[in-house]
């Protein structure tokens, strides 16, 4: 299955579901490249941003399983990324 670079935004609104939600994000650590996490104080809720690299099953389980969660939402984006030519310089 063809590979796909994608990014996933979660929205933290119910800290009561943070140990679930990073036991999700460690099972799938193979395919997350990067994650920053950001509180938003004025709005009590915190922010994970996701940089994945992975199969499109991979990611929507990830993503599929985290939505699940009670006080979680999440978008994701995936990109199928350029093929890498020899010739180009």
């Amino acid at each position: 299955m063809e590979r796909r670079i994608g990014s996933a935004l979660i929205l933290i609104e119910d800290k009561q579901e943070i140990a679930l939600l990073n036991q999700i994000i460690s099972r799938h650590s193979d395919i997350i490249i990067g994650r920053q996490g950001l509180p938003l104080r004025d709005y009590q809720i915190n922010i994970i941003s996701l940089i994945l690299d992975g199969t499109s099953d991979q990611i929507s389980s990830l993503t599929g399983q985290l939505g699940r969660l009670n006080g979680i939402q999440v978008k994701s984006v995936m990109l199928k990324p350029i093929e890498v030519n020899s010739n180009f310089k």
